[in-house]
């Protein structure tokens, strides 16, 4: 069984910042990709990130690329999502996600283990 624990989220204007982290326990972290996925009031779950079992390779949402960044701390069993110039669209329950594969992961269907998420809300 894999824990998945999201810290970091709150209220921000509008161009500002905000860093979430995600703390993992259960198997070997380094094995597997990681993502972040969000969630906004009466829309579906949509991937917004995801970073590869090394940290080597990463990818992101149209919507937030050039804005967000993904990163990895094996060592600390920790994913990271830096959020700058963030927009009241960016308003969500973010939640990261642990994926079956060690390849970079797009597809709710390659992640298996999920956290419980932390609202971010940004105000215009």
């Amino acid at each position: 069984q894999v824990q998945l624990v999201e810290s970091g989220g709150g209220l921000v204007q509008a161009g500002g910042s905000l860093r979430l982290s995600c703390a993992a326990s259960g198997r070997t972290f380094s094995d597997y990709a990681m993502g972040w996925f969000r969630q906004a009031p009466g829309k579906e779950r949509e991937f917004v990130a995801t970073v590869s079992w090394s940290g080597g390779s990463t990818y992101y949402a149209d919507s937030v690329k050039g804005r967000f960044t993904i990163s990895r701390d094996n060592p600390k069993n920790t994913v990271y999502l830096q959020m700058d110039s963030l927009k009241p669209e960016d308003t969500a329950v973010y939640s990261c996600a642990a994926a079956t594969i060690a390849r970079i992961a797009t597809m709710k269907v390659d992640y298996a283990y999920w956290g419980q998420g932390t609202q971010v809300t940004v105000s215009s």
